[in-house]
């Protein structure tokens, strides 16, 4: 079972250079986070990262991160800024999901998005955001998100669909 394969905890600040190098092999240069980015989020918020680790391997197959904010709705300077960052926050704009090509097709994007939601949601968290290109909307609506329409962000050049997902009404 995929639970039993992986070790899902908070990333560790030695594991920056994996994350950043993950990140580069998921996501196109025009939308990946630099490396000195995904640096800074980790120093400022490591416990909004949720790392699974191949128990076999102890290699990291992928991550999902975000910052939590009293904002309700994304905007790329989450992206940019990591002093965006509220630690009290009632919501979370999840920055990135990255799973290696070599762990896909498995379910484990799913673990990471469902763990990580109820995790929030434990936390007292009302909503988490995100935004996803137009392929990915039907992926998101299956895990629990409900598609807001196109999204003001233009990252990247490209054209993205605002996702949310309540966890606690307020």
């Amino acid at each position: 079972m995929i639970e039993e394969q992986f070790e899902l905890r908070n990333i560790q600040m030695a594991e920056g250079e994996e994350a950043a190098e993950i990140e580069r092999i998921c996501f196109p240069p025009n939308e990946a986070c630099s490396r000195q980015m995904m640096l800074e989020r980790i120093r400022k918020a490591p416990e909004l990262f949720l790392v699974a680790i191949d128990r076999k391997t102890g290699k990291m197959a992928g991550f999902l991160n975000g910052l939590s904010t009293n904002e309700d709705t994304f905007r790329d300077e989450f992206f940019m800024d990591a002093g965006l960052y509220d630690p009290a926050g009632k919501n979370v704009m999840l920055l990135g999901l990255d799973v290696l090509p070599e762990y896909r097709g498995q379910g484990l994007a799913r673990m990471l998005v469902d763990v990580y939601r109820q995790r929030e949601k434990n936390k007292g968290r009302e909503m988490v955001v995100l935004t996803c290109l137009e392929e990915k909307i039907q992926m998101y609506t299956k895990m629990g998100f409900k598609n807001e329409g196109i999204s003001a962000s233009v990252w990247g050049g490209e054209q993205w669909y605002d996702m949310s997902c309540r966890l606690n009404p307020h």
